[in-house]
């Protein structure tokens, strides 16, 4: 997964190529709580597939635009938080797994979870199945 194409911001603002899942995933929290509508379409649209599927406990949307308005419900909620990715992704095939947290602006953690991530042939994103809270011990 290491070949996978994704933008990162030069000091100038715009986006480059680099070639890290973790950029590409990075890019994705940092879009997942960007105020600015035109910011967070472009860094949006910079790692994910067109068809692209977000999936949520409380909701999901298909496509960069279901995806960016899910996004206005967590400001709407959430106003002044970021997400920060927690651990390293653990990637096999197309397919990788990360930890997240969803920060608040005195650094208090709101919500914390895992995410599953699924790349195209394309290199971008096509799919993330998120899960929130750790998981239970087998009874």
């Amino acid at each position: 997964m290491t070949n996978t194409t994704a933008p990162t911001t030069t000091s100038t603002g715009t986006l480059e190529p680099t070639t890290t899942l973790d950029v590409m995933v990075d890019t994705h929290l940092r879009a997942y709580c960007e105020p600015d509508p035109a910011r967070r379409a472009e860094l949006l649209a910079s790692v994910w597939s067109p068809s692209g599927t977000l999936i949520d406990p409380p909701f999901d949307g298909d496509g960069i635009d279901a995806i960016a308005a899910m996004v206005d419900v967590v400001l709407t909620h959430y106003a002044g938080h970021t997400f920060r990715r927690t651990t390293a992704i653990d990637a096999h095939h197309t397919f990788g797994r990360y930890g997240w947290e969803l920060v608040g602006p005195d650094g208090a953690v709101a919500v914390a979870g895992t995410d599953i991530v699924e790349i195209d042939d394309d290199g971008r994103l096509t799919r993330i199945v998120g899960f929130f809270g750790p998981l239970a011990s087998a009874a």
